[in-house]
């Protein structure tokens, strides 16, 4: 598309996201079937209520409720005390009963609100007007002539989120839908598979002249699925109605589809209002009733989220880089908030680096990787043991990489690992010194000595290496550039 970015500069982009948020629950949300319909054969996670047999009536599934509770304390939101079911009587033809189960007019989860932090280090704030439980649709498969419906997911629990349209540039939308993941996973409310549909993003894009008081015509781009297609989403649905705009044409309200492959989006159907959708309350459901105690007691377990992580660690002054891949793995999130309030921030700050080198840059914002929430815990006491020791100058710091891999692999006792791998440094002044003598008196050693004496320091680097060779690796590199320049 041919916007230049001063073209660009003329308008203003607005954007709201809806995110559709499978609940971590055993079975579905209105029948007794197995809610993991992965790498199962067609309708074989069905039941009759999802397939809207005669007499068949919903059962509402307890936990997929207690979920939706936990996901409200996640967004800062209250929990309504009363909260209703409806149907959606819009065509589903993989429902066949013919409507959807959703929540329209009164939903579980009023508004709230998500910080997310934006890669310069500031926070944009995205309210959420609410979000409502739902039930998922099935699959269907269209070949020439035919096709066919997977009912798997017919029934699949699902909480809608609804964000407000606070979000003006692809970046926040990525960073929103990023951190968003991170919450949901954290409080424990989905699985966070992202491959398999566990979170799917629904991108509303407005275009409008700079100063206007009203939005354009939104489009809807539907069923992202990484925090990558979200921001690119935005950023073509930007630049392609602004051109539309800039040629004197109108954008037309409408669901559109992304094209991961070819990086674009393109029309699927015009966009309904609501009143199309024809909802009415659903007779079959009672309605959820929930008390204060009660709500408090359900959000009491919701463990510590991302942002309260991000606070305890401030004093850590660790690069966001890091901070992104100790948030990438919920134990580890944990472990390292743990080592703090027992060790300190120094030893804390040491075993972060640790971490995030061995997880690399395996974070969320990147791709579709699940946030890890079973990974092995690895002894506080053994992490905190071989951080002291590398602090003691006992190990150096390739040697600490090494035994804190081994850690991670399931290995105890980093003294003992140490040992056995011969790895400890010689610290003892004396026992380098005289190692430092038998350097400085080697005849091979004189050139870098009289460059030392001349202010090229760099030399001394030669003379270390000696050092190290001759004590096999375990002479304190520190300690011996510290007795060279002694003796020098």
């Amino acid at each position: 598309m041919n916007v230049t970015e001063a073209i660009l500069a003329k308008y203003d982009l607005t954007v709201g996201i809806e995110c559709h948020v499978q609940l971590a629950t055993a079975t579905k949300l209105f029948s007794p079937a197995d809610n993991d319909a992965r790498d199962k054969e067609p309708n074989a996670a069905t039941h009759p209520i999802d397939f809207g047999l005669p007499g068949m009536l919903p059962i509402l599934n307890r936990h997929a409720v207690d979920l939706a509770i936990r996901a409200g304390k996640a967004l800062n939101a209250p929990i309504a005390h009363v909260s209703r079911f409806d149907r959606k009587h819009y065509f589903y033809p993989d429902l066949p009963k013919g409507y959807q189960t959703t929540q329209m007019y009164q939903p579980i989860i009023l508004a709230g609100y998500v910080d997310a932090p934006l890669e310069d280090g500031t926070t944009v704030r995205v309210r959420i007007h609410h979000a409502h439980m739902e039930e998922d649709a099935g699959k269907l498969s269209h070949y020439s002539g035919y096709s066919l419906v997977d009912l798997n997911r017919a029934g699949t629990p699902l909480i809608e989120i609804v964000s407000e349209p606070d979000i003006h540039s692809a970046a926040q939308a990525k960073a929103y839908a990023t951190e968003l993941y991170r919450l949901m996973t954290y409080a424990g409310v989905t699985h966070g598979d992202l491959y398999h549909g566990n979170m799917r993003f629904d991108v509303n894009v407005s275009v409008a002249p700079k100063g206007a008081n009203e939005l354009g015509k939104r489009a809807e781009v539907k069923n992202l699925n990484s925090f990558r297609s979200v921001e690119r989403a935005t950023e073509y649905e930007f630049r392609r109605q602004v051109e539309l705009l800039e040629a004197g044409e109108r954008v037309v309200q409408e669901t559109r589809g992304w094209n991961d492959t070819k990086q674009t989006t393109t029309s699927q159907r015009s966009k309904e209002d609501a009143q199309d959708y024809r909802y009415m309350p659903d007779a079959d459901i009672p309605p959820i009733v929930l008390s204060d105690e009660e709500i408090a007691a359900i959000q009491a377990d919701v463990p510590m989220l991302p942002g309260e992580y991000r606070e305890h660690w401030e004093s850590l002054q660790l690069d966001k880089s890091v901070v992104n891949s100790l948030l990438a793995n919920q134990n580890y999130a944990r472990i390292i908030t743990e080592i703090q309030a027992t060790s300190g921030d120094v030893i804390a700050k040491r075993v972060a680096h640790w971490f995030a080198s061995a997880l690399g840059q395996m974070t969320t914002e990147d791709d579709a990787t699940p946030v890890d929430v079973s990974a092995p815990y690895v002894a506080v006491s053994d992490l905190v043991e071989l951080a002291k020791m590398t602090e003691k100058a006992e190990l150096s710091s390739t040697a600490a990489k090494e035994i804190f891999m081994e850690l991670l692999g399931g290995a105890e006792n980093p003294r003992a690992i140490a040992e056995a791998k011969n790895l400890l440094q010689v610290s003892d002044e004396s026992a380098v010194a005289a190692i430092v003598d038998e350097v400085l008196s080697d005849p091979a050693s004189a050139a870098s000595i009289a460059d030392i004496k001349a202010g090229k320091d760099k030399a001394i680097g030669y003379l270390v290496g000696q050092i190290m060779k001759k004590s096999q690796g375990k002479a304190n590199p520190a300690l011996a550039q510290k007795l060279i320049r002694e003796k020098l």
